[in-house]
């Protein structure tokens, strides 16, 4: 048996065998030992049934440990795993188990119909529940991880997850990293992984990460991943909940917690009695992302959390993470995403695809040692989206300035056209949240006749808060030109958002724009 590679699990097994690797939310710990154990049996399973290296297994379940148990049986046959979101619908689930030829899919789902019953219209050849079930059409975990496995497997992949995007413009895409491709770019590769793990602190055994992020996006598993390829403890919470999150820091000493903005403004939300019975101060890399965090946020989580462990990245599933704005930057360029990561470059084009001057707004383009080439089982992407050398349309508008920091100003779909003038929907969001009533916000263009668009809001409030729609409009008028306040404002108990928290506009247009010819 050949020996394993640095920060794998039969690594890990073998040097520290009885060090906790996963501890859930109840305190309930998994050895590295047990770890790897418990995913060669699961390795065994799959292999019986005849999954084999280079199939594709989605999983779909909460932030649990079996998950990594799962991730690491499936690195050990050199199978690719896909992140099925446990919101989905069946007809979702069955979009996606098509469009990626998925022999196997593992699931929590309380009722195992919902799954099985998608079998004879796909490809799966094995099904299993997480749930102790009898009588249902799938084998039960519990029963594949007892049985003892007669071989010992050795890591083939690093990393297997895909991830199906978002969905926040069209039908999800699976986001997959050709092996082949990433080689031919080992040493640039290489070093882009090493830049991200020292600048995110992920360097050390004694580290403690707190994993509340679900499994199927990419911040939780990477988070995950980098901290157990360093040989670190990850704590796992099974669900957000903002007063346990707090908990979990205080109780295993958290050091690393990813999250996204949702999750700091319901903790910020919470009475200053229950904020102050928890003790936080062990955290030392706060790492914010998948969308803005507005300045009277980090001004909060710098208060409450400590002045040197805020971070903020920006990334997208196609290229990876690609920027990262540290804690002395956060008050003197707070509405910057940060510096590119080492072998990450950006350019800032115009409508022609030329570049455009520092300072001066204009959709980025990305190119990193991981950028894709083609969605999974999808053509080559043309030149529109990865051009000759390599850069990738993100989408996204915003500018670089004279130090080279990136700032991010809005999605280029979500750009508001209003009397022949761009109107950025974030810059109107960030002053609304502003306000105290405020918890969120979304800000949408709808038809107008005269103008072409108008500016709407959507609010939550701040519980125990509440504001009139135009004492809110007065307030934006202080802080906004009149061209860009909100001509209407809807107050809703909560914004539809995925399951990273992400605010689905498309949700909040489409009534609009139903009847309209603009494709929205």
């Amino acid at each position: 048996m050949s020996e394993p590679l640095f920060g794998s699990l039969e690594y890990w097994a073998q040097k520290q065998p009885d060090k906790p690797a996963i501890i859930n939310e109840d305190g309930e710990e998994i050895t590295w030992e047990d770890w790897n154990i418990q995913s060669d049996r699961l390795a065994n399973a799959f292999e019986r049934s005849g999954i084999g290296k280079g199939d594709i297994v989605a999983v779909r379940t909460k932030t649990r440990p079996e998950w990594f148990i799962i991730n690491r049986a499936l690195i050990k046959l050199g199978c690719l795993q896909i992140g099925l979101n446990w919101r989905y619908t069946s007809s979702e689930i069955l979009y996606i188990l098509q469009d990626s030829g998925a022999r196997a899919i593992v699931y929590d789902d309380d009722d195992s119909h919902s799954i099985t019953s998608l079998a004879n219209k796909t490809q799966l050849v094995m099904k299993v529940t997480l749930n102790n079930e009898e009588n249902v059409d799938a084998e039960r975990y519990i029963d594949l991880v007892s049985k003892k496995s007669p071989t010992s497997y050795i890591s083939k992949l690093k990393s297997n997850l895909i991830i199906y995007t978002s969905g926040t413009t069209g039908k999800p895409k699976g986001v997959y990293r050709d092996p082949a491709l990433i080689a031919e770019r080992k040493h640039e590769a290489l070093e882009y992984e090493n830049d991200i793990n020292q600048s995110r602190g992920f360097n050390s055994e004694k580290n403690r990460t707190l994993i509340s992020l679900p499994l199927h996006h990419g911040l939780g598993p990477n988070s995950a991943e980098k901290a157990h390829y360093n040989g670190s403890t990850v704590v796992t919470q099974r669900h957000f909940e903002p007063q346990k999150s707090l908990e979990l820091i205080m109780d295993h000493r958290i050091t690393h917690w990813t999250c996204v903005p949702t999750m700091l403004k319901r903790i910020s939300s919470m009475p200053e009695e229950v904020l102050e019975r928890y003790v936080v101060s062990t955290l030392e890399f706060l790492i914010v992302g998948a969308a803005p965090v507005p300045l009277s946020l980090k001004q909060w989580a710098i208060s409450y959390f400590g002045e040197n462990c805020l971070y903020e990245g920006y990334g997208t599933s196609e290229v990876g993470l690609v920027t990262l704005l540290r804690p002395d930057m956060q008050l003197e360029k707070p509405e910057s995403s940060g510096l590119p990561y080492k072998h990450v470059d950006i350019e800032i084009r115009d409508e022609n695809v030329k570049m455009i001057e520092t300072n001066e707004a204009g959709e980025i383009w990305v190119k990193t040692p991981i950028t894709i080439k083609q969605y999974l089982n999808k053509e080559i992407l043309g030149s529109d989206i990865v051009d000759e050398s390599g850069y990738f349309r993100t989408g996204d508008i915003g500018y670089l300035d004279e130090e080279g920091f990136l700032y991010v100003i809005d999605r280029k779909i979500d750009m508001i056209i209003s009397g022949g003038v761009n109107i950025y929907p974030a810059e109107i969001e960030n002053v609304l949240l502003t306000h105290p009533a405020v918890q969120d916000a979304a800000v949408i263009g709808v038809p107008d006749e005269d103008f072409g668009e108008q500016v709407k809001a959507f609010c939550e409030c701040t519980p125990g808060t509440a504001i009139k729609e135009e004492d809110l409009i007065t307030f934006c008028t202080k802080e906004l030109a009149s061209y860009k306040k909100p001509r209407t404002i809807i107050f809703v108990e909560e914004l539809p958002r995925n399951s990273v928290g992400k605010v689905l506009k498309r949700e909040l247009r489409n009534p609009h724009w139903r009847e309209k010819e603009k494709n929205v």
